[in-house]
């Protein structure tokens, strides 16, 4: 919501739009040269930090949901996107942690505490992975973004502390199942450039001699006849991404272990 209108409009009339009590929150993970970072949202009203997220419009699949909710805060289409778990726990959302006169006067509304939004409210997680390269945070006018260091995420609001945990153990799971990184290549990559992706992402070290094999074994990459000159007497071989394959393996699963 850029505008004053539009947040004000949002809460006085949002649950003719959106499904009251059901919101989505994402685990944006961004990869770049070694580095995973997650995106974060520190709303104007509320002291700390939480996943970036939102409510699912009448009119949406959840996957649209999901979809929207992330291109907001990145401004990209078509990133992986997996759905891993909802969170309904009572008391998830504490309220006594809002500054509910803050909002009211931030937002210009008058009894706040009446929205259709103060209720019990169950979350549907997904995460999502993209090069952080390639994104500029987006803002609004009730909260902004940044991008965290994923070993230096700070406490979270309510329980995402629990989803960045449960999201990232999803996508390292599913990372040897899926070939994910493809998103987080250029179209020609070395081995060793989709080695350190699988390694920093799953956080532990991987045998550089064997795995990028496996991927080779299984056809989900193809070794080009071209090389890429980086220093006196180096010059690993390229490879890209077989996408008949890459497709095919997203779609039914594919051991790299």
């Amino acid at each position: 919501m850029d505008t004053t209108e539009e947040l004000q409009d949002f809460i006085a009339n949002g649950h003719k739009t959106f499904i009251p009590h059901v919101s989505m929150d994402n685990a944006i993970f961004g990869y770049h040269d070694h580095q995973l970072k997650i995106l974060l949202s520190q709303y104007k009203a509320i002291e700390g930090y939480c996943l970036p997220g939102g409510y699912i419009k009448r009119t949406e699949t959840l996957d649209q949901a999901a979809k929207r909710i992330v291109k907001e805060r990145t401004g990209l289409d078509d990133l992986y996107l997996q759905q891993y778990k909802t969170f309904g726990d009572p008391g998830r959302i504490k309220w006594n942690e809002m500054d509910f006169e803050k909002f009211s006067e931030m937002a210009g509304v008058k009894h706040i505490k009446d929205s259709w939004l103060m209720d019990h409210t169950i979350s549907i997680g997904y995460y999502a992975i993209t090069d952080f390269s390639l994104v500029t945070p987006k803002s609004d006018l009730s909260s902004y973004c940044e991008w965290f260091n994923i070993d230096e995420v700070p406490p979270l609001l309510y329980d995402h502390d629990d989803m960045v945990k449960e999201s990232l153990q999803a996508l390292r799971q599913q990372l040897y199942y899926y070939p994910i990184a493809a998103k987080l290549l250029p179209e020609k990559f070395t081995l060793t450039e989709i080695h350190a992706v699988y390694e920093t992402i799953l956080g532990k070290k991987l045998d550089i001699r064997n795995f990028p094999k496996k991927l080779v074994f299984l056809g989900l990459i193809k070794k080009l006849n071209e090389k890429r000159n980086i220093g006196p007497h180096r010059a690993p071989y390229l490879y890209r991404f077989d996408m008949k394959k890459y497709n095919k393996a997203l779609e039914t699963g594919t051991t790299l272990t």
